[in-house]
């Protein structure tokens, strides 16, 4: 699993013009990517990794600040661009297994406390978002 964690003062998911998800005050976006040998522990793992990730303001975490989280699911993130000018997609999990892992992830944090605004998953989205810092870090599990 591997998760792009961008602190946003704010952000908000589209799908077809309609906001489906969307955090109004400081948080983290999570672009998460899922591939072949996840499990439902790897993504509770990186869940709680990035509840007590302490990365907001004054070296707090979402679970200290009780901030929320927008968790969109992100195939791209499993790109191989080592050769030619097409990127492989190969390394992402298909839809089938990766849904229910994005699933289970966003769970997980729920269970932890957090409150989590979601993507749709396989929509074509559009992210906006407030980059605060910039602080911007990719997590593998």
């Amino acid at each position: 699993m591997r998760a792009v964690v961008q602190r946003v003062s704010q952000a908000s998911v589209s799908v077809e013009g309609e906001v489906v998800g969307a955090i109004g005050q400081p948080g983290l976006l999570v672009l998460l990517g899922v591939t072949h040998d996840d499990t439902p522990e790897k993504a509770a793992a990186l869940a709680a990794k990035i509840w007590t990730l302490r990365i907001l303001h004054d070296e707090r975490s979402c679970a200290d600040e009780q901030a929320p989280m927008l968790a969109i699911s992100q195939f791209t993130l499993y790109a191989d661009t080592r050769k030619g000018r097409r990127p492989s997609w190969s390394a992402a999990a298909p839809g089938p297994v990766s849904e229910p892992l994005y699933d289970s992830f966003c769970a997980a944090l729920e269970a932890l406390g957090a409150k989590v605004e979601r993507g749709r998953f396989g929509a074509d989205m559009q992210v906006c978002l407030v980059n605060d810092g910039p602080v911007t870090l990719i997590l593998d599990a």
